[in-house]
């Protein structure tokens, strides 16, 4: 697996491209001279667990012919300073389902991939505590 990335601007927008040609945009803050041009490295790690996740409980959900109309995830993410760098102590991602979906095993799917199958979630695990709740139809 491989990732390009280039600068983009004369400050910190940056385009990142995989092996398939596939972009993303990622950028500072203004606070720190970015230009919002992107997303902050720290907010597609986030993004990153909940779309591994994602992929996880939809594959799962499709085997066992449940029908999923919408599918959302809210990611959490606190922070901690640590000398110099800030680490993710705290990952809460709400999972919310609506369709024809047994929320018994939606709960299992979820389960299934923060614990075994979720490789983005695997990596945070060391240093953070990955929280989660499955919100069915509400």
């Amino acid at each position: 697996m491989q990732i390009k990335i280039n600068r983009i601007d004369d400050n910190y927008a940056m385009e990142a491209v995989n092996e398939d040609g596939n972009s993303l945009l990622m950028d500072g803050s203004v606070a720190i001279g970015g230009s919002n041009k992107g997303m902050r490295p720290t907010q597609l790690l986030l993004s990153a667990v909940g779309g591994c996740s994602a992929i996880d409980i939809i594959s799962i959900l499709k085997k066992q012919k449940q029908v999923i109309e919408s599918f959302e995830i809210i990611v959490d993410g606190e922070k901690e300073n640590v000398i110099e760098y800030s680490l993710f102590r705290k990952i809460h991602m709400r999972y919310i389902l609506k369709g024809t979906i047994d929320k018994e095993k939606a709960i299992r799917a979820a389960q299934l991939s923060i614990e075994k199958y979720c490789s983005v979630s695997k990596t945070l695990e060391p240093t953070a505590e990955i929280t989660w709740s499955v919100h069915v139809n509400e």
